[in-house]
């Protein structure tokens, strides 16, 4: 992957893969607020229950690729930087690396805490009174790549899953990827490695289906 410094400064082509809301917010953030060059977009494409995100990229005219079939052939060139916002797509090692310098995403946690995918629900089944934020850069390891940013939250006793989610770290996070994405097109790239020490990983709390589609898009190389 090259250093941002070996690029052109300024503006960044970027290609999100993502769902939902959050997925339609972060387009919404890198179009119509940054003005970033958007190369494309993996989302789900069900057209009898339109995703957010699927719809906003439609309307702009942006290049889709079905959710699921991200891999490093699918994967379009010329990309600056992957932004993962809620997606579920594996993004192997010839995706990252196609990237030129690489790929962020959004955890809803103060990672190392709370790895996995349920960390919303983790966090108030444990009673943390505290939670929080992170973009940090996609590696092998799962929600394991350097920080690029991070910010907390206080969990409150009336909150739920799904109140502590849309409030609170859904907001959190559109702030956070703005925060970075300045940073990157200004010549930055901010890093600081995970402490092991701190890390907790959780499993789901629903258990996943026995056919997992996302797993046979794993990568080899």
């Amino acid at each position: 992957m090259k250093s941002i410094t070996a690029m052109e400064k300024g503006n960044l082509n970027v290609f999100i893969s993502g769902q939902k809301y959050f997925g339609a917010e972060v387009l919404r953030l890198c179009y119509h607020k940054l003005k970033l060059n958007i190369i494309g977009v993996c989302c789900p494409v069900d057209k009898d229950k339109p995703d957010r995100l699927y719809l906003a990229a439609k309307r702009l005219m942006i290049p889709i690729i079905p959710a699921g079939t991200l891999n490093g052939d699918s994967f379009p060139n010329n990309v600056d930087l992957g932004i993962a916002a809620h997606s579920f797509d594996f993004v192997g090692k010839r995706t990252r690396y196609k990237a030129k310098i690489g790929w962020i995403g959004y955890h809803p946690s103060l990672l190392p805490r709370h790895r996995g995918r349920d960390s919303v629900r983790w966090a108030i089944k444990m009673n943390d009174a505290i939670t929080g934020g992170s973009i940090y850069w996609l590696n092998a390891g799962i929600d394991k790549g350097d920080i690029a940013a991070q910010d907390f939250v206080f969990i409150s006793t009336s909150d739920t899953p799904t109140s502590l989610w849309r409030e609170k770290l859904l907001p959190l996070g559109i702030i956070l990827f703005e925060k970075v994405l300045n940073e990157i097109r200004a010549g930055k790239m901010p890093r600081k490695p995970q402490s092991e020490d701190c890390a907790t990983w959780e499993p789901g709390i629903n258990p996943p289906p026995v056919f997992k589609p996302d797993l046979l898009m794993i990568e080899n190389t």
